[in-house]
C-alpha cells in the first residue's frame, strides 16, 4: 500500500478515536498506521504483507505497553484523583433529581456531577461531596436543603 494511504488512515483513526468515548484502542491503530506510513516513505519497501505485519505487530504492541497508562492519566487514574473534592461543599444551578446529573464548579474548573442522594437538590443549594468515580463527582444535598422526589 503507499505511505500516503497509510498516513490518511492513521489520521482518520485518530479522528475516530478523538469523535468517540476515548477508549484509547484506535488512537494506537493511528500510530501504528502512521508508523507504516513513515517507513515506507523513507524507503522501507516492504511488501504488502510486510505492512500489514508491522501494522497489527505494532498496534497490539503499543496497546499493551502504553494504553492503561495512557487511560490512567487521560481519564482519571492519576495518583491522589480517586478521592478528588471528597468532603467538599458545592453549589448546584439547576434542579437535580435523584440520580439526575448536572454540570458544578469546583476547584477552578466544571465537573460533571451526579445526585446520589436521598432526594432532589434545588436550584441554588449546595450539595457535599461524597465520592468521585472517574472525573464524575458524586454530591449529596447538605442536610437543610434536601427536597423529596
Amino acid at each position: 500500500m503507499a505511505w500516503w494511504l497509510w498516513i490518511v488512515m492513521g489520521g482518520v483513526l485518530a479522528a475516530v478515536e478523538l469523535a468517540g468515548d476515548a477508549a484509547f484502542y484506535f488512537v494506537f491503530l493511528g500510530v501504528a498506521a502512521v508508523l507504516v506510513g513513515v517507513l515506507e516513505l523513507g524507503g522501507a519497501g516492504l511488501p504488502a504483507w510486510a505492512q500489514w505485519l508491522v501494522f497489527a505487530a505494532a498496534s497490539l504492541l503499543s496497546m499493551v505497553l502504553f494504553r492503561k497508562k495512557l487511560y490512567d492519566r487521560v481519564r482519571g487514574g492519576l495518583p491522589g484523583f480517586d478521592n478528588a473534592g471528597d468532603g467538599e461543599v458545592v453549589q448546584v444551578t439547576e434542579d437535580v433529581p435523584r440520580r439526575g446529573r448536572t454540570r458544578v464548579a469546583m476547584r477552578g474548573s466544571e465537573w460533571t456531577a451526579t445526585n446520589v442522594g436521598s432526594g432532589a437538590i434545588a436550584a441554588g443549594a449546595q450539595a457535599r461531596v461524597v465520592a468521585t468515580k472517574g472525573t464524575t463527582l458524586r454530591i449529596e444535598a447538605l442536610a437543610d436543603e434536601t427536597q423529596p422526589g
